[in-house]
């Protein structure tokens, strides 16, 4: 007997163990979907990117980064945008030196920070700036851009195969540089594919190449998307479609009309069949989430007086035609309305991630409402190692903030039990409806009696709220006073039965402050005043 049992147990550990090992150890980065929400899951759990990108050029050296390492932390920062130059990485034509960016991840990880890597390869801001010298020089195998006077530009073919092939092989050895020294340690999470792709200043290539696709049929893949996606077409698009009849055979002029809009979807979809092509091909090395990033336009411009062409909302559909191993389109925030942008860029059910957004005053307001409205992968201001006083940054307290509360916001997405509202002087009053209740949102400054009701600035308001149970919330964020209704019975009264000041402390809820006084207006509504920023245990109940 004791013969059969330790044979079974040799069996069952030969058979089994390795598998429970398996189970058990850390999966490379990856996303995947938790009910209406993408999460993007790090060494096996839900991870939420508290981001910020570095200046185009401050980690080209090491001992550049050397203080910047602790700004970042003293930001809570738990990643860093880090753009990969292509003609660093191979300046002379097929010889490889990664060095600086194995020191970077090297470091990356003394600080417990995570990496996303961004490949300035063929485009950064539409231009080929960071393309190598020996592509520059060899404008007989490596194409550019003609306008429509024959005038090159300073923008790489994408309907080169001599451009893709220099770009895939230097992208590949990209990846299996990552996947050689951090194929373990997942210190780089995410790879965006090129920077801000776009046409500048016309709206379409006109050279050889070009011209010979421009007047071939519409590729079949983007027809057959166009068929079975119909009534799913964002309205833009669908209208350009709609106005030629949705014709399904000819070129891109026959297709379309003749037009400007027209020069773009051409040029967008080669921009995305490259970009597709080159995350397919990183993918089969080592198969990280890839995205690519659009400079939006701005109202009333033409195509050629924005960078055309890039994944923008209203070409949406144009990009995901062209292939799917992009994972997704991310915006880049300067001046455009924030909720605007963003609503477009989710309007088919796409998650939200924001790479890059002006270091302003705006940007601790807006990544908690990034989280909250959209439930997004995440938000990153650009240069942002240029505080001078990381300590007092407002993002940084705002992030400190999300990292307390990140498992019980992964806990709850997908499921309706998260929303959240983003408050100004425009836009004072939201309402959100949540169980049985209604949020009524409004901007602290609505308070007759608050400092700031008599000035015409208003920083931004914004709360996430969480619903843990039929009747108990947590409300986290600043500048924001809340009132509630229930939602189908008029007759009930909404009380405040507790409301507590605290924060997580290893996921353990730890108060700080009882607060059912002046603090809720003896219990008329919750309140977290514009220049703090707390999260509030709040618990409900009816009365007649």
């Amino acid at each position: 007997m004791n013969k059969l049992r330790r044979a079974f147990t040799y069996i069952f550990t030969l058979v089994f163990f390795p598998l429970f090992v398996f189970s058990q150890s850390p999966t490379i980065p990856h996303l995947t979907q938790k009910g209406t929400a993408t999460q993007l899951i790090v060494d096996n759990k839900p991870f939420i990117i508290l981001g910020g990108e570095l200046g185009n050029s401050t980690a080209t050296t090491v001992q550049n980064m050397l203080t910047v390492w602790p700004k970042l932390k003293a930001m809570n920062l738990n990643t860093v945008l880090v753009p990969v130059y292509w003609e660093l990485i191979e300046a002379q034509e097929g010889k490889f030196n990664f060095s600086l960016y194995w020191e970077l991840i090297i470091e990356a990880r003394k600080n417990d920070i995570k990496l996303i890597f961004l490949w300035f390869g063929s485009w950064k801001n539409s231009m080929s700036s960071h393309a190598p010298a020996w592509v520059k020089l060899n404008q007989g195998n490596y194409p550019r851009v003609k306008d429509n006077t024959g005038r090159s530009q300073e923008i790489l073919s994408s309907l080169s195969e001599n451009v893709f092939q220099a770009d895939k092989r230097a992208f590949e050895h990209l990846m299996q540089f990552i996947k050689d020294v951090d194929g373990k340690d997942h210190t780089v999470i995410m790879v965006q594919v090129e920077n801000e792709i776009g046409m500048l200043p016309s709206a379409r290539d006109y050279q050889a190449l070009a011209e010979e696709a421009f007047k071939k049929p519409v590729p079949a893949e983007l027809i057959n998307y166009l068929q079975k996606n119909k009534e799913k077409l964002v309205p833009e698009f669908w209208k350009i479609w709609q106005a030629n009849g949705y014709k399904t055979t000819g070129d891109w002029e026959a297709i379309f009309g003749k037009s400007l809009a027209t020069d773009e979807i051409f040029m967008a979809y080669f921009y995305s069949k490259f970009s597709n092509q080159l995350a397919e091909a990183g993918k089969k090395i080592y198969p990280l989430p890839m995205f690519v990033n659009a400079a939006l336009n701005r109202e009333g411009r033409e195509p050629g007086n924005y960078p055309s062409a890039g994944p923008l909302p209203h070409l949406m559909d144009v990009w995901k035609a062209a292939g799917s191993s992009v994972d997704f389109l991310a915006p880049d925030f300067y001046n455009p309305d924030f909720k605007h942008w963003c609503d477009l860029y989710t309007r088919q059910g796409d998650v939200l991630f924001v790479p890059e957004h002006a270091f302003d005053n705006t940007v601790a307001a807006k990544a908690l409402y990034t989280f909250a409205h959209y439930e997004g992968l995440g938000f990153s201001p650009f240069s942002i190692e240029s505080t001078q006083k990381p300590t007092e940054e407002p993002l940084g307290k705002m992030y400190g903030l999300l990292r307390e509360l990140t498992s019980l916001i992964t806990a709850h997405q997908g499921q309706g039990k998260i929303k959240g509202v983003l408050l100004s002087k425009r836009d004072p009053e939201s309402i959100v409806r949540m169980g049985n209740y209604e949020f009524t949102c409004k901007h602290d400054y609505t308070l007759s009696w608050t400092p700031g009701a008599r000035t015409d600035d208003w920083s931004l308001g914004s709360v996430i709220i969480i619903q843990t149970g039929d009747d108990e919330f947590f409300v986290a964020g600043t500048g924001v006073v809340i009132t509630f209704k229930h939602r189908d019975n008029k007759d009930l009264n909404v009380g405040l039965l507790k409301v507590e000041e605290g924060n997580f402390e290893n996921n353990v809820w730890n108060v700080k402050r009882h607060l059912n006084g002046d603090q809720t207006h003896q219990g008329r509504h919750v309140n977290i005043p514009t220049n703090q920023i707390q999260t509030q245990r709040v618990a409900l109940y009816l009365y007649k």
